[in-house]
């Protein structure tokens, strides 16, 4: 996606004369060829990971995975550091529209947190990383050269790791389909995870990945864009991702009313409207009664699958410590929780989420750095649909990027993932949030 400014003098300077230089060497076949290789690297490193294919059935699997977060930290941090220096030579006017004051006042905070923390020491360790992955996403959709060129590199990824998935479950079925013999969760034997750790982990980018493919087909590759569609959505239905399926269908049906409701006001509660009755009738009915009661005549498990107790735990958690919270990613599986936690008698200190990331960043960002991670990737996001479609910059990327996003806000009121490390849920989010964001603010070709 070319924003055709570096942000330097482009003429009549000695500044002028070395960025036609700079221009030009990014423009070389290497250095082409370098920005597609970095793109299929990150992007591919955030989907399939380091660990694809895991054995659940080993008893050690998290310690196993524990082990390898030193790979995963250079990994990233490296692919950040090159995405970077594949971007600034041609795009260092469209990363510097980040500096904005609700990203320089998240930055702030994510700084403050970490001093505050009730573990400086992991939040420092998990803010790096989760540094290098939004740094990384941010250069991304730059180092594409056009629409077209970002359309065949997703393209490409999205067959690479659907490829794998599918090859995963010929291969090697016990490791690609949950099984019986799984450690933590024997009962979902049958339903396919690929790559991937969990099959909701799976449904989630398969979802993703079916916007994807649309956009592929509308924008000229049908063949290829319809074989993502086929093969994800089928992928989908596999996995049993009864949530992932239900919220593709309403991103479908928002992004479809968005084209009758033009109006920022109505958009506003096309896109709000579903995130708060979701929040109401999940984690609300912990803290109102009446809802807890009107969930309970509904035909739905009124506990959300036991998240109840987590959710009320969280709650409590937060209560005390408002506005700072406990730290960046230092609240779950932390020894302060899982003391305050009835002395660990309660299962709920020893949870790794609170299946929504909205409570989650509450908990460790305190209720100020939720109020900026909103503006962030809620407001600021529907403000730049609005200018996109007012400069007759929409098209079938553009649309993706908006299903996308939708599909992310609406998921992360039942998951957990806003700013965990290199998620794959997290990081296609991220993506299609920054793509707004550049397109909204660049001419692209």
């Amino acid at each position: 996606m070319r924003t055709g400014a570096s942000g330097l003098p482009a003429s009549g300077t000695a500044a002028g004369g070395w960025q036609r230089v700079r221009t030009a060497l990014s423009e070389t076949p290497a250095s082409l060829i370098g920005r597609k290789a970095a793109f299929l690297a990150f992007l591919l490193l955030t989907w399939i990971s380091l660990r694809p294919f895991q054995d659940l059935s080993n008893p050690d699997v998290s310690e196993l995975a524990t082990g390898r977060e030193g790979l995963t930290y250079a990994s990233f941090g490296l692919l950040a550091l090159l995405c970077l220096a594949l971007t600034l030579p041609t795009h260092a006017r469209a990363l510097r529209t980040f500096l904005t004051p609700s990203f320089l006042g998240l930055g702030a905070w994510f700084a403050l947190s970490v001093v505050l923390s009730q573990d400086p020491v992991t939040s420092a360790k998990r803010l790096t990383l989760a540094g290098s992955v939004m740094l990384a996403a941010a250069c991304l959709p730059l180092l594409a050269r056009s629409r077209d060129d970002l359309r065949n590199l997703l393209a490409i990824a999205s067959l690479v790791l659907l490829g794998a998935c599918y090859l995963g479950m010929i291969l090697a079925p016990d490791l690609a389909i949950h099984q019986a013999k799984d450690v933590v969760e024997p009962m979902l034997a049958g339903n396919w995870r690929g790559v991937f750790g969990h099959k909701n982990g799976a449904a989630a980018v398969m979802a993703m990945l079916v916007f994807i493919g649309i956009a592929v087909a509308r924008s000229g590759l049908v063949t290829a864009g319809s074989a993502i569609v086929i093969l994800s959505g089928l992928f989908l239905i596999g996995s049993e991702g009864k949530s992932a399926t239900a919220l593709l269908l309403a991103a479908l049906a928002i992004t479809g009313l968005f084209t009758v409701i033009r109006s920022f006001a109505g958009r506003v509660l096309l896109t709000l409207v579903p995130l708060f009755a979701i929040n109401l009738f999940s984690v609300g009915t912990v803290v109102s009664e009446p809802v807890a009661a009107l969930v309970r005549l509904l035909p739905v498990d009124s506990t959300f699958t036991g998240r109840t107790d987590v959710w009320q735990f969280a709650i409590e958690a937060l209560g005390a410590r408002p506005l700072t919270g406990y730290g960046f990613s230092a609240f779950w599986n932390n020894v302060t929780v899982r003391a305050a936690s009835d002395d660990g008698s309660n299962w709920a200190g020893y949870a790794s989420h609170s299946h929504n990331s909205y409570l989650d960043t509450a908990v460790t960002l305190g209720l100020p750095g939720l109020v900026l991670v909103l503006a962030i990737v809620v407001v600021a996001p529907l403000r730049d649909v609005m200018k996109i479609e007012a400069r007759g910059r929409a098209d079938p990327l553009a649309t993706m990027f908006v299903q996308i996003w939708l599909f992310g806000l609406l998921l992360s009121c039942m998951e957990s993932f806003f700013f965990d490390g290199g998620d794959p849920v997290w990081v296609t989010f991220l993506i299609s949030v920054f793509g707004l964001h550049y397109l909204a603010r660049f001419r692209s070709a």
